[in-house]
């Protein structure tokens, strides 16, 4: 028996060996294991196989080595002959490096000697390019000191005019540039204060000496109307001929006068600030004027009339508030008129129409195929034009007061800027105000005010083109349109957001939870729905609206929808809520949180229109997982999962799905599972009663 036990073995004994040779060393475990789950001798009789096979192949390993132990004493050999040659050509190349190293310092020498003769050429060329374009500035402005000096002030200040149009521009990267554009300035203050001195001493010349100076014109004027007579006589000059020679008496009497006031210079006379030295000359001369022409004590036309012209305005002042009242009512009556639409336009000769009577100017509507719409409504041109008729209606008054361009332009500005800031403004903000505007007209009031407040510098132009004063006189007074749009857009906006948030608490009083519900629809409230749709369609009508104020009222909006949800859930009222309801509540939230992510209004980062329901979702998202434990350990760490839930607002909404839960489980009250359930609902209303104690106590 044993022997015919031992014949079968020894075929598995080798099938084993085999496998152990040929297979990956992952599965030799189980091949082992066969080993020991076979007779008793056998892992004997295996060890003894085993030992053959390694002698075998130990064998073979020994001849293989014989084998080749030839051709690896035969490769050192060869080896050791090609070391010497190796030696051998290592010393020749070291001493053909060495000889060229030596006969390559010398290259390096000249080569940078070379290099440095062309760096310092450069430089040499460089620096005579530079100097030739330096030394003509010098040399204007070496000039322009000499005018200084030599009193040449009008020469001196072309020179200026030169260095700063054409030298100064090719060498403003230096220094010395930058100091003499500084100076320029300096010298030009100067050359104004001398010449406004000797402006001033040849006025006084002429009040010192006008009695001679008069005198002498009139005889020359006697004398050149003598002349003309005799020649007219004597040649029978024409008529045209005649009125040459007499238009030149002028221009010799102002040669006569003007002549001391200036140098003669090559270039021409001095200028200076013109229009400065033009008004000084003009107000001076006409105080002397005034001086010369003041009655004496003892005539019966002396009489003063300063009360008569403060009457005068006092009058112009009631006029103006008489006018204001006016439009005030003109005012209300096109704004009860206007349908605030954006103005349609049919064919090209009601869009000339609507033009010429407003200044629009919009290079993507021009392009645009008719018919078309313009931005603003109605009221616009209407008010545009009254206001132009508001300015002639007060230009009517004040011409007849028989003041300067200057004073009656002042008048003008003044009056339009009340008209603006008082009138208009307060028919703006009581037009906001009024119940039945709504979302819509009051986004197109926002509009319309923004081109109101560009068309002011075309009313700024209209004043100017009347009263020919510029606008660019230093005591003009500006029109205050774009204080007063922004304040009534400010108003507008403000009213858009408290009548956004009022119509969704419209929405969310139609909402009728069923709070006891055991399970949810399925789907969410039709109440939110309906809110969702509209504040879609509203915000597509913001979008004509500037970003910021579209943003805003979207996040307004969203923020009030979150709070008003919040206040729902917690209200004192609502004593029992269902787990069936808060899932309810928990679909319709999702549905909030959808409409942020859809981005209604474009411009939002990431998801900030999101963070408006984060409070919601984090505390609904804590009682739909029941994740109390986490809550409680990580409550107050600044990486909690519920960091926004208020311990307060959990327990207030905790207790009432406790109530709801005990008046449902009464008769279950024997089930583990709602036995441990309500445990653990105790258990956390008394460690949430704990913070709220404990936070009241620290505050």
């Amino acid at each position: 028996m044993e022997s015919g036990e031992g014949l079968g073995t020894v075929p598995e004994h080798e099938r084993i060996l085999q496998e152990i040779q040929s297979t990956d060393t992952a599965c030799v475990g189980p091949t082992l294991r066969s080993v020991y789950d076979d007779q008793p001798n056998a892992h004997k009789k295996f060890m003894e196989k085993l030992d053959a096979c390694i002698r075998n192949h130990d064998k073979e390993i020994e001849k293989m080595c014989n084998f080749h132990h030839q051709g690896f004493v035969d490769a050192i050999t060869e080896l050791l002959k090609v070391r010497t040659d190796a030696e051998k050509l290592k010393v020749q190349v070291t001493d053909t490096n060495r000889r060229f190293q030596d006969a390559g310092k010398e290259v390096i020498v000249q080569t940078e000697d070379i290099i440095r003769c062309r760096i310092q050429q450069r430089n040499i060329t460089t620096v005579v390019e530079k100097l030739q374009l330096c030394l003509p500035v010098l040399e204007m402005y070496s000039k322009l000191k000499e005018q200084m000096s030599a009193k040449r002030y009008y020469s001196a200040l072309k020179t200026m005019e030169q260095l700063e149009n054409v030298y100064f521009p090719r060498v403003s990267q230096y220094r010395f540039c930058q100091l003499m554009i500084e100076n320029l300035p300096k010298l030009r203050e100067d050359i104004k204060e001398i010449s406004m001195s000797d402006l001033k001493d040849f006025l006084e010349s002429i009040r010192k000496h006008s009695d001679k100076i008069g005198e002498t014109a009139m005889k020359q004027a006697q004398q050149q109307k003598l002349f003309s007579v005799i020649l007219q006589k004597q040649n029978n000059v024409k008529f045209g001929k005649t009125v040459y020679i007499n238009d030149r008496i002028p221009e010799e009497r102002n040669e006569i006068v003007l002549k001391p006031v200036f140098e003669e210079e090559d270039e021409n006379e001095e200028e200076g600030d013109e229009e400065t030295f033009e008004n000084y000359y003009r107000k001076q001369r006409k105080k002397q004027a005034r001086l010369v022409l003041q009655p004496q004590s003892n005539m019966g036309y002396g009489f003063p009339v300063n009360r008569l012209f403060d009457l005068l305005f006092e009058i112009r002042d009631q006029y103006n508030e008489t006018l204001l009242k006016k439009w005030a009512g003109v005012f209300r009556d096109i704004f009860e008129e206007d349908n605030y639409s954006p103005i349609p336009i049919v064919n090209e000769e009601e869009y000339k129409t609507v033009i010429s009577k407003f200044p629009f100017q919009d290079p993507d509507l021009e392009k645009q195929s008719f018919p078309k719409k313009l931005p603003m409504s109605q009221s616009v041109p209407h008010i545009y034009i009254q206001v132009k008729e508001f300015i002639y209606a007060s230009l009517k008054f004040s011409e007849s007061l028989h003041r300067s361009s200057t004073e009656i332009d002042d008048m003008l500005r003044k009056s339009t800027n009340l008209l603006l800031t008082r009138t208009l403004s307060s028919c703006l903000l009581n037009l906001i105000k009024k119940p039945h505007i709504g979302l819509t007209e009051l986004v197109q009031i926002i509009i319309n005010t923004t081109h109101l407040e560009q068309a002011c510098k075309y009313l700024e132009d209209f004043i100017t083109n009347i009263t020919n004063i510029s606008q660019e006189t230093v005591h003009t007074t500006r029109l205050y349109g774009l204080s007063t749009f922004k304040d009534a857009r400010h108003a507008a906006e403000g009213e858009i957001y408290t009548k956004l948030n009022q119509k969704i608490d419209e929405f969310v009083q139609l909402a009728d939870y069923d709070w006891t519900m055991s399970e949810p629809d399925g789907r969410a409230s039709g109440y939110l729905m309906d809110l969702i749709n509209f504040l879609r369609s509203i915000f597509q009508v913001f979008t004509h609206l500037p970003g910021k104020v579209a943003q805003t009222a979207c996040m307004s909006a969203c923020q009030h929808l979150s709070t008003s949800l919040m206040q729902m859930l917690l209200d004192s009222e609502l004593k029992q809520i269902s787990m069936g309801a808060v899932q309810q509540f928990n679909l319709d939230v999702i549905q909030c949180e959808l409409f942020a992510n859809s981005e209604p209004v474009p411009g939002f980062q990431g998801d900030t229109l999101q963070l408006a329901f984060i409070d919601l979702r984090q505390l609904l998202d804590l009682f739909m997982v029941w994740d109390w434990s986490t809550y409680l350990a990580d409550y107050g760490q600044p990486a909690s999962k519920y960091l926004r839930v208020n311990p307060n607002t959990a327990l207030t909404l905790l207790e009432k799905i406790k109530d709801t839960s005990k008046k449902n489980n009464i008769f279950a009250q024997f089930r583990k599972n709602d036995r441990d359930k309500q445990k653990l609902i105790e258990t956390v209303v008394k460690q949430l009663r704990s913070l709220v104690n404990g936070m009241s106590q620290h505050t």
